[in-house]
């Protein structure tokens, strides 16, 4: 772990090597002073898978204010969870600690706001903190000089929202009014100390109900269908068979919007009506069956996922320009990433949990100027483990040696750390439940993934990314990956040692 003082010389360093300057003394009057502490921005969606972003090769959408982001930064390949659901994400996002060691493994348990988190660290190191948006772990946030939160999940029209303990109600769109509060709070804070503003939106999380101006966006576009829509789950397992995520069986009249929001004012329901037309569309629907019919929940769901996304872009695209119009800029990270990833027809499915690729994987990018390549990409294996490290080493800190995550920091400057990690550990909780996904818990290297189920059930996947990359064969009874097998197991049973996790069925 560098200390403030080796991170500011390898900062100066960084700034030699981008910008050609001798050292930090040689920066121009516009540039950041070499012992200024960086403001970080980390900016959170709910649910927004990588493959609906345009600098990750998007097919369905663009995304030019978070496409902004990747183009002065670097864009993280191989950034994924560690469990896929949404409080659990964030305790370890806020700890920096796997699941069975910060106490959150699934969305019925609360948060303890008592234990350690990097707020906390920053604020004992002179930051301001501060946490704008959806929270979602049943107890109030800790660490912060100003929070104002979503209850629960929120709702995405005209909602409630929480500032320092009083509710409040306010009229509008979910995600123009996170965006409101936290560029109200950047203009009112302290300007004699750094800050740590924690953003997050709601969107883009089921039941995908976009804001006024997207109501009709894609309209006149007919979307194309992930590869693996009609996937039948033959070559894997009981648990891609038996679970409840499914286009096809799933989704409800509130999902594909048979049915509006209860509270939208008059003008907001006229308009939703305009755009849904719900009786034209219920009679279309019974008249559809089969594949058509999950051709048409396919279309209806996708739209609306990705025009809540576009409220999220137009909503990002605010704040950076907030940050270069009053010059905060130049000395602040910005991180932009999702609590997990997303199915977005993939197997036939929404929603997440699995270890599957597309809700294992998270979007991760990174705005640095002057620091961060422009353009700049990286494959390392990080996950969201590793951020509150990363925060901590930004601001000059060392991570405590509880902390289960590693800083990315020196990858930021364009340098591998010495040793770092060739797989990462994931672990699945929440079952029985909604969505009926099977614990499991697994590793997956840069070529390989090894997950065992168990709980009700005591099953081994494991796939050839390179060979499989849609993960549509186990292989793992395979004679020609015996070695691998071997390996995988071995490496599955180090990790589990090494982050203290004995629990779920063993070997």
């Amino acid at each position: 772990m560098l200390t403030r003082r080796a991170f500011l010389g390898r900062f100066c360093g960084g700034v030699a090597a981008l910008t050609g300057l001798s050292s930090c003394t040689g920066m121009t009057p516009t540039s950041r002073k070499p012992a200024e502490k960086p403001n970080i921005v980390f900016i959170m969606t709910d649910d927004h898978a990588s493959h609906a972003i345009s600098c990750y090769g998007s097919k369905i959408n663009t995304t030019p204010n978070l496409d902004r982001i990747a183009q002065k930064g670097m864009k993280f390949e191989n950034c994924f969870c560690t469990n896929s659901i949404c409080a659990p994400c964030r305790a370890v996002i806020l700890t920096g600690k796997h699941s069975h060691i910060n106490g959150l493994k699934d969305n019925r348990l609360k948060f303890d706001g008592s234990q350690q988190t990097f707020p906390k660290l920053l604020q004992q190191a002179g930051y301001q903190t501060a946490m704008i948006g959806k929270w979602h772990l049943k107890t109030d946030p800790t660490g912060f000089d100003y929070w104002n939160i979503l209850p629960g999940q929120g709702r995405y029209y005209n909602p409630d929202m929480i500032e320092m303990g009083q509710q409040k109600n306010y009229t509008g769109y979910v995600t123009d009014i996170i965006t409101d509060h936290a560029l109200n709070w950047l203009k009112n804070r302290d300007t004699q100390k750094p800050f740590c503003l924690m953003h997050h939106h709601k969107a883009p999380h089921r039941s995908w109900q976009p804001g006024p101006k997207h109501l009709t966006m894609y309209d006149d576009v007919t979307m194309p269908e992930p590869a693996t829509l009609f996937d039948d789950y033959r070559g894997r397992g009981r648990a891609a068979k038996e679970q409840d995520m499914s286009i096809e069986k799933t989704m409800n009249a509130t999902d594909l919007k048979l049915t509006p929001p209860g509270n939208l004012t008059p003008e907001q329901k006229k308009a939703w009506d305009a755009a849904y037309d719900p009786k034209n569309e219920a009679f279309r629907k019974a008249n559809l069956q089969g594949k058509d019919l999950v051709r048409w929940k396919y279309q209806r769901y996708i739209k609306d996922y990705l025009r809540c996304i576009a409220s999220v872009d137009d909503n990002v695209g605010r704040l950076l320009d907030y940050l270069d119009s009053s010059e905060l800029a130049k000395n602040t990270v910005v991180f932009y990433t999702s609590d997990q990833g997303f199915y977005l027809g993939d197997h036939g499915w929404f929603d997440k949990r699995f270890m599957y690729e597309e809700s294992l994987r998270m979007p991760l990018l990174v705005r640095y100027p002057g620091v961060i390549k422009a353009g700049s990409v990286n494959r390392d294996l990080v996950q969201n483990l590793d951020f509150a490290p990363t925060f901590l080493e930004l601001a000059g800190l060392e991570a405590p040696e509880d902390m289960q995550g590693e800083s990315f920091a020196q990858i930021l400057l364009g340098k591998r750390p010495s040793g770092w990690r060739k797989s990462i550990y994931y672990h699945y909780y929440e079952y029985p439940a909604v969505h009926s996904v099977k614990r499991h818990y697994g590793v997956r290297t840069k070529r390989y993934k090894l997950i065992h189920f168990y709980n009700d059930i005591d099953e081994w996947e494991l796939y050839d990314l390179k060979k499989d990359p849609d993960e549509l064969k186990n292989v793992y009874a395979n004679k020609s990956y015996a070695g691998v097998v071997t390996e995988l197991t071995a490496e599955l049973k180090r990790l589990r040692e090494k982050y203290k996790d004995n629990t779920g069925k063993g070997f």
